[in-house]
């Protein structure tokens, strides 16, 4: 990984970071995101996931607006839906709560990473782990195996999928960091 460093037209501090040949252009500080703090303040509009995940991806904190996808054990459709703009936007994954095959690869974290995504959950596992954790990109995800998943583009998108105590919905909006991950119909004022 290389980091470049650079002012830009407006006196921003730029950071462009290339991993594995693709280029990514963000902000030195993202968006950073306290669950603990949301909670305490939105605390009847938020659903709390339950404590099932840990933190694989460069960013330890992210959000946005989901999409939601179903698939167990195939991610041929994760790749479709991560070749779109993920500029704003989370993808859950309900993977069945499978760890013996991995949905989310260095490929498809360097895929969404590309096309701005945000960031992923997964109700299942991930692998490569190395090589996430270099993104800047958050993924949460069950555990690690190094078994790979089928990419037969066997599933579903947008719609209603249940995981964690809570159920999600396209269009509703993900919130994680190192302490947990919240969910709320609407955005959440954060200003």
């Amino acid at each position: 990984m290389r980091i470049n460093l650079t002012i830009d037209d407006f006196g921003n501090c730029r950071k462009k970071a290339i991993y594995f040949g693709l280029q990514r252009q963000t902000d030195v500080n993202p968006m950073k995101y306290d669950t603990s703090e949301l909670c305490d303040i939105y605390h009847e509009d938020v659903n709390v996931v339950e404590p099932l995940f840990s933190n694989f991806g460069g960013r330890t904190s992210f959000g946005g607006q989901i999409i939601t996808v179903k698939c167990f054990e195939d991610n041929g459709l994760l790749y479709d839906v991560l070749e779109e703009n993920g500029l704003g936007r989370v993808l859950v994954v309900d993977g069945g709560g499978s760890v013996r095959r991995a949905l989310i690869n260095a490929e498809l974290g360097n895929l969404a990473m590309q096309n701005q995504w945000e960031g992923i959950v997964v109700y299942g596992a991930v692998r490569q782990v190395d090589d996430l954790e270099e993104l800047d990109l958050g993924i949460q995800a069950m555990a690690a195996t190094p078994a790979g998943a089928a990419s037969e583009g066997i599933g579903e998108s947008d719609i209603r999928v249940n995981f964690g105590g809570v159920t999600f919905f396209s269009g509703d909006h993900l919130y994680a960091d190192n302490t947990g991950i919240i969910l709320s119909e609407d955005a959440l004022d954060l200003e």
